[in-house]
């Protein structure tokens, strides 16, 4: 059975961080894409960021300089950090693997607000 667990999200002021990981099981990470994607209310899902199996990562323009992902294979879990936080990142934030099948986390709130 595939899971993806999602931890870290919260309430943050503009400007802060969090930190969000992404436990998986089930797959063989170590060959998995992994990402970030989010959702914010009332908008499509959209990428956050990607790393391949390879260590190479992409992000979205708009996180670009602010955001980092990264992956531990011997823990079979990816985090995104998340620094000088915006309002307009507010959203539920998804993990996904790609393994040759999708899958996807039940999402974590992120939330930035004075």
């Amino acid at each position: 059975q595939v899971r993806l667990v999602e931890s870290g999200g919260g309430l943050v002021q503009p400007g802060g961080s969090l930190r969000l990981s992404c436990a998986a099981s089930g797959i063989a990470f170590s060959n998995s894409h992994m990402g970030w994607y989010r959702q914010a209310q009332g908008k499509q899902r959209e990428l956050v960021a990607r790393i391949t199996r390879s260590f190479t990562t992409d992000y979205a323009d708009s996180v670009k300089g602010r955001f980092t992902i990264s992956r531990d294979n011997a823990k079979t879990t990816v985090y995104l950090q998340m620094n000088s936080l915006k309002p307009e990142d507010t959203a539920v934030y998804y993990c996904w693997a790609d393994t040759a099948y999708e899958f996807w986390g039940q999402g974590t709130q992120v939330s930035v607000s004075s």
